[in-house]
């Protein structure tokens, strides 16, 4: 996930309007699940349950991808879905990369509309069909929903807290009990019409992270809409280390740049906070050895700092019902989302000054 801003507006405001329908009524009949899939052992059994107890009334075919795993994923998938009943085809995926497998299954559907999940989230029993509703209901090329993050571990719960608040910035939608549906520039996920690939071609196999970013970005410079709709809803399982949030932070800023190089623009300004965050200290840090200035105004940027993750650690903490000795990792979380992907992104620009 790399969606750095999908916020809902006030109400009545116009990013709140749904893209009115201008062609013919739209019918989605028939549903293509895709997936890539690399040991996923632990989560592939609840994938299909979820799969299997969607109450879309149209045929689903289920198109898996898998990066050669080791683990047992395949077997225990193909076990799953014949147990259910689900039609599902395995697909190789030499490469190992998301995009690579993605665009693997997208040649191979048929469906009226292609959704696109993950093994490691978790999906209510009326997710493909509100997606399909949704696609049916606007004229948007792709339709998505927002993220509900859920944790097990104390450590996966304090990311969860974390990523459920607008300090956290980066992958940051807010759950909201108002049924909005509006124009968004990224979606996490998302369902898509064939005519969307038609229209702009697969997913970018250069990319490893931010490939559902760069894709919904060529949509939209192609004049297509995208959708979200708050009644669509994902559960994700947030990493349960420091160092795998670390590393999977410093990934998305690393591949921004390159989404950002590619098309010549910036994708939005808050992408840009985490690096200048990161610059400021290490300017300011080596500048407060000989000015004791700077090291004054270092301090109060880390006090500013440390008061932002305070106040909004405390306040999703108590909205989200968990106990309050969970606050120390909250607060442990927000730089490391910030520092990771800020050092992404510069190690990305200096890769690339360094290629030119």
């Amino acid at each position: 996930m790399a969606a750095d801003e999908t916020l809902t507006g006030p109400a009545g405001s116009a990013h709140q309007r749904v893209p009115d329908r201008s062609d013919k009524e739209r019918r989605i009949e028939r549903i293509s699940i895709i997936a890539p899939m690399l040991n996923e052992a632990a989560h592939v059994e609840q994938f299909v349950a979820d799969v299997a107890a969607q109450d879309f009334t149209g045929q689903v075919e289920v198109l898996v991808a898998d990066g050669g795993s080791t683990d047992g994923s395949v077997e225990l998938l193909q076990s799953a879905a014949a147990r259910t009943g689900l039609d599902l085809t395995v697909l190789p995926n030499p490469a190992r990369w998301v995009s690579q497998g993605l665009n693997a299954c997208i040649r191979r559907a048929s469906g009226d509309l292609l959704v696109r999940l993950d093994c490691h989230s978790r999906y209510p029993p009326d997710y493909v069909r509100l997606c399909a509703r949704a696609t049916e209901e606007s004229d948007a090329l792709a339709v998505g929903g927002i993220v509900v993050p859920r944790g097990h571990t104390p450590t996966e719960r304090a990311v969860a807290c974390a990523m459920d608040s607008p300090f956290g910035g980066i992958g940051w939608m807010q759950n909201t009990a108002e049924t909005v549906r509006r124009e968004s520039d990224v979606l996490t996920y998302g369902a898509f019409l064939p005519e969307a690939f038609q229209r702009v071609g697969l997913f970018d196999e250069s990319l490893l992270r931010n490939q559902d970013d760069e894709f919904t970005l060529r949509i939209r410079r192609a004049g297509g809409r995208l959708l979200l709709d708050s009644r669509i809803k994902v559960g994700y399982t947030p990493r349960g280390s420091y160092r795998g949030v670390f590393r999977q932070y410093f990934q998305y800023g690393f591949w921004k740049v390159r989404v950002m190089q590619k098309h010549r623009q910036v994708l939005s300004g808050r992408s840009l906070a985490p690096p200048a965050f990161v610059m400021s200290l290490a300017v300011l840090a080596s500048a407060a050895v000989f000015i004791p200035l700077a090291a004054a105004v270092l301090l109060l940027e880390l006090a500013a700092y440390t008061c932002g993750a305070l106040f909004f650690g405390l306040r999703t903490v108590h909205a989200r019902r968990e106990p309050l000795r969970l606050l120390v990792r909250v607060v442990a979380v927000y730089p490391t989302f910030h520092v990771a992907y800020g050092l992404g992104m510069l190690w990305g620009v200096l890769r690339l000054i360094r290629l030119r």
